[in-house]
Order: structure tokens, then sequence, then C-alpha cells
């Protein structure tokens, strides 16, 4: 796990060193345990890459940059290649020779073999940039789902800039920062901006499962992978569940492998109870949990996390978060590099930290509700409404209506909020655009697999795998998530949408998988949710902090949100008439953006 950078000019113009030194400053986080420079200069063309290392495999011989045997390619990953033994072999058998034992080299190799079709050969989580010095073309890729950012600035197809995070393409000096407004507009809509829009003009993301070639005057991007949930098998319940539990067993031990200390980021839920409990059969040693708590209780998942801990004997580490907490947004959203409004992901920056001090791998539960049905939305698109009412909706009202439950500030309220010249700057028909073409991508599949589609496609990757890798590295932890192996997910993807929502029953087929496994108490326990109480805060000590920061000079000086909106959404949710916790949040993240990167 590290943080990459990459920039290339076919005009010639290099980066000065001091200027690479900063940005691997900027990226320290991410790599604190070593940091890697290569330069290129030569008549019309220059690349520079800076590596930042999280040493997890190969501690003594993994550093990067990578060449080949030749020298002519050039490799910067950030990620894992969690079947690199395995391909090491084969491309043993074909001639290679490796220089170090690290799983990122074998991509190196796998380009060289298969090119751009080395994608399909690798099994884990990478954004990756590849160099070839000699026919001067850049080769970058981002993984199947999304687990690995990857953001990148074009220039006329001349000059290309990459990185794992925002504010190292930032620090190159090479970019104005203007807001993009349609995705403030965005961002509004679902509490975090969507691929392949980011806050800065000219900043975007590339898409999960895409991968890009750079050359002078071409800029190309391709998909490479995703999910059919069209191509059903025929299986029974029995069997079904034995897969289940065979290809996540698998997974676990494959995201298990490590030369640092491995634990588990614990919630008291399904999900992360399987990991764990998969985790204790597969090592002698107790495994190391962490889990957050609160005060409030009627929030507190404590209790339930407990049940796994001493059911599968493990060691537990817990932190409790407060309404101070929310002093340390700053330092998160600086991660970001742009607003993210799941409160949930300072929650995880806290988890982190604590962890930092036992362990450097820490695996997750993220993926499963996506993949087998687990939220309450699937019950409201199947019965809620009933499903043939959904299929017969025009279009655009069905496309709303999913849009309202993704969480983000309800269009009327936006109308009342935003100015009239916000509104007139600013196109919602854009900021919707990603996300009703996954809708209407995925209005062929049956049942609720138009649902699973979407989210696998749109808040999976753009919400909870955003918030998950920069909450972790920014405190130098790795996150792996089982549920996510690509064979695990297509497995599940071909699965009957009743094998996933039974009746009432959620995750059905996971929970069969794993019933003999789990505690009673978990196994049948319904989805709840991780839920910060700001809420609470937001009406108790955090109010005057809110008023100080929402209703300042510079925040309405913005132009964005009428200030006598904002100050009756405080008002109203002060006085306990409406719970605008969730929407306050999202405010504060957005203001908070502004001070550190505009300001």
């Amino acid at each position: 796990m590290c943080g990459i950078f990459g920039y290339v000019n076919f005009e010639g113009i290099p980066l000065a060193e001091n200027v690479l030194k900063k940005i691997s400053t900027e990226l320290s986080q991410r790599g604190p345990d070593e940091e890697g420079f290569f330069i290129q200069k030569e008549q019309g063309v220059n690349c520079s890459f800076v590596h930042r290392r999280l040493k997890i495999i190969d501690l003594f011989t993994g550093t990067q940059p990578i060449t080949n045997e030749s020298e002519n390619l050039v490799l910067i990953c950030n990620g894992e290649i969690y079947n690199y033994k395995e391909l090491r072999n084969d491309l043993l058998v074909k001639g290679h020779s490796f220089k170090t034992k690290s799983d990122s080299e074998v991509i190196l190799h796998a380009y060289e073999e298969y090119a751009s079709n080395c994608l399909n050969h690798l099994r884990g989580m990478f954004a990756f940039a590849i160099w070839d010095k000699s026919n001067k073309v850049l080769f970058l890729a981002r993984d199947r789902i999304g687990k690995k950012p990857l953001y990148y600035y074009s220039d006329n197809n001349l000059k290309l800039i990459f990185s794992s995070e925002i504010k190292a393409i930032l620090a190159s000096g090479e970019i104005n920062r203007k807001v993009n407004i349609n995705a403030i507009r965005e961002y509004l809509s679902y509490c975090y901006i969507p691929a392949p829009e980011t806050i800065f003009q000219g900043v975007n993301q590339l898409k999960p499962a895409h991968y890009a070639v750079f050359s002078k005057n071409s800029f190309k991007q391709k998909k490479y992978w995703g999910l059919d949930f069209s191509r059903k098998i025929v299986i029974g319940e029995n069997k079904a569940a034995e897969e289940v539990n065979r290809l996540v067993h698998e997974s676990v031990a494959l995201r298990m492998i490590s030369d640092v200390p491995v634990g588990i980021f614990l919630s008291g839920g399904l999900d992360s109870s399987i990991v764990t409990g998969v985790m204790s059969q597969k090592t002698q040693l107790p495994i190391e949990t962490f889990s957050v708590g609160f005060q409030e209780q009627e929030l507190n998942e404590l209790a339930f996390t407990r049940i796994s801990q001493r059911y599968f004997n493990c060691v537990r580490n817990e932190v409790i978060m407060k309404a101070s907490s929310f002093e340390r947004l700053d330092e998160l959203i600086n991660c970001f590099g742009q607003p993210h409004a799941d409160s949930s992901a300072l929650a995880t920056m806290l988890l982190a930290q604590e962890a930092k001090k036992k362990i450097t791998v820490a695996l997750v539960g993220e993926g499963a509700d996506e993949l087998f049905g687990g939220y309450k939305r699937y019950l409201y698109y199947r019965f809620g409404a009933g499903l043939k009412y959904f299929k017969l909706l025009p279009n655009g009202m069905f496309m709303h209506r999913y849009k309202r439950w993704l969480g983000g500030l309800k269009e009327n309220l936006q109308d009342e909020l935003l100015t009239e010249d916000f509104l007139l700057n600013s196109s919602q028909e854009d900021s919707d655009k990603e996300l009703f073409s996954l809708l209407a991508a995925g209005r062929k599949f049956q049942d609720i697999d138009q649902a699973l589609f979407t989210d696998t496609n749109f808040f999976l990757p753009y919400d909870l795998l955003t918030k998950l890798d920069v909450s972790t590295m920014a405190y130098g932890v790795e996150a792996r998530a089982p549920f996510l192996d690509h064979k695990l997910m297509e497995f599940a993807a071909s699965l009957p949408p009743g094998m996933k929502l039974k009746g009432l029953v959620s995750k059905y087929i996971l929970r069969k998988a794993f019933k003999k496994m789990l505690p009673p108490e978990i196994v049948m326990r319904k989805k709840t949710g991780f839920v910060v109480p700001v809420q609470t805060w937001f009406r108790g000590p955090l109010k005057e902090p809110l008023r100080q920061l929402l209703l300042s000079q510079s925040a309405s000086k913005r132009g964005y949100f009428k200030p006598q909106v904002v100050e009756k959404m405080i008002k109203a949710h002060v006085e306990g008439k409406v719970n605008f916790g969730h929407e306050l949040w999202a405010l504060a993240a957005l203001e908070i953006w502004h001070k550190r990167f505009i300001d």
C-alpha cells in the first residue's frame, strides 16, 4: 500500500526536484516507510515518478519505482496483488526474471507478457502506472471496483499529471484551483463526488475497472471489467451456500498474506463478524479487533462487537468517539482533498489511528451489502410500492426516486437553499448523469439486481471505498475487503435475487453459508448501519461551533447558499423540529474544505 505521483510532459518541461520532494511529503502519510523517485529528461519528453511506500510484503527489497530486466519499463503501484505468488511462478516459466520478492513486481512482468490484458490476471486492489521509456507511452490502471484511488489532470494531451491524492496534484503547481460548480451540485445530491468529476476544474478520477494509455497527442481510456447480473447459473441453495463459504474462506486467506501484523475492524454486524470468524480459523494467534463506540447508547454497537470478540477469543481494542472529534474533520478533509460527507469516515480515521499502534493491515466487512442485498432500500424496492410499480414508472421518475434513497440533500431543499446565481451556473442534469446512466443500464436486470448493479458501481466505490481508503491511509493502515474479491463478486452476481433477499430476510445466502460458524445473536441480526450521532451533537455541544462555521462572513460570501435558509435549518434542527444532522454535516464539510483548499 502506497502513495503514487507521476508527471509526463511532451513539451519537455520538467518538474523541479524540490517540487517532487514537496509532493513526496504530501503523500507521506500513505507511505511513511520509504520514498523513491524516477526522473527521465530527454529532448521532447519528461517523465517524473514519486513513490511513497508502506511496507507490507517484501520489507527489504520491494523498493519502488521498479524496472524490468531491460530497464525500459518503470512501475509505481499503490495496492496489493493477492495472487502474486501464482503469477510469479507462471512468469518465471515464461522466462522473466525478478529483482524482488514483492507483489508489485509481478505487475511489471505481466504487462511485458500480456500488455493491457495483464489486468485480467491480477487479483487484488491497485492503482498503478507503467512508463515505457522506449516508446514514450504511459499506461495507467485502476482495480475492478475502485478500492484504490487515481486522480489525473490532462493538458491538451501534451501533459498528464496523476496521483493517489488530489493535494499531490495541487502541490505540483501546474493547475489553477478553480472550483467545479457542477461537482458541488453532485456533492449536495449524494454527499460525495462520483467519478469522473472532482471538486477542481480539470482534475478527474479514472473510473474503477478502467485503464488509460497516454502518449503524445493521445489520451484514451477503456473499461476492462464489469459485473453481469444477467448471466445466472442453476444451483440449489445448499450448493450456493457452500460455494459462498468456500470463496469467502479463500478470499480471507489471501488477504491475510502479509509480512506485518494483521487485524480487523469489527462492527456489531454480520459481515465483519464473518470475516473475524474465518480469520480466527486460519491462525493460532488471537485476532486483534478494533471497534468504535459512542457515549450515546442508542447508537452504540459495542455490546454486539463484544459478542463476536468473546465467541472467537479475540483481543478487544475499542475507541469511543465523542462530539469533540468534530475538531478532527479539518484533518480528514485535508486527506480527502475534496468535500466528503460520510460522517463515519471520521470514526474510521480515529479507528485507524488506534489500530496503527498494533497492526498495519486491517480486514473489513465492506461490500457484502451490495453483493448479497443488505440494505433496507432493497426491501422497499421490492415490497414498498411493488417491484412492478417501479418498473412501470417513467425512467425519469424512477431515477429520482432511487436518488433519494442514496441520502443526499433532497432536491426541494437544494432549491430553497441555493442562491439564484448558483442555480444559473450549475446543472442538475449534469450532476445526475453518472447515476442515471447506471440506473438505465441496470434496468435490463431482474428484480433487485438493478439496485445491486447500481450500488456496486456508484455508492460502493464513490462513497464507501473512497471513505475507507482515505480514512485508513491517513494513518498508514491498509484496509483489505475480502467480500470484494472479484471471483466472489462474480459468483454473487450469478445467483438469483431470491437467494439474496428471501422474503424479508436480507443477505439470506450469506447467513445460510455461515450460520454454523457465528454466534446466534449475530446470524439473524437486522441491518442497522453505522450511524454517528451528529443529530445529537448538533443540538448540544456542537451547536455553537456549527453556527460559527456555517454563518461566518466567509461562508456567506461564497455565494452558494442563502444565509437565512442555513440559519433556518440550524434553528429547526436545534429545536428538534427536523433532523438536519446529515445535511448540516455535509454543509460543514464543504465549508471546511473551502477554508483549507481555497481560502
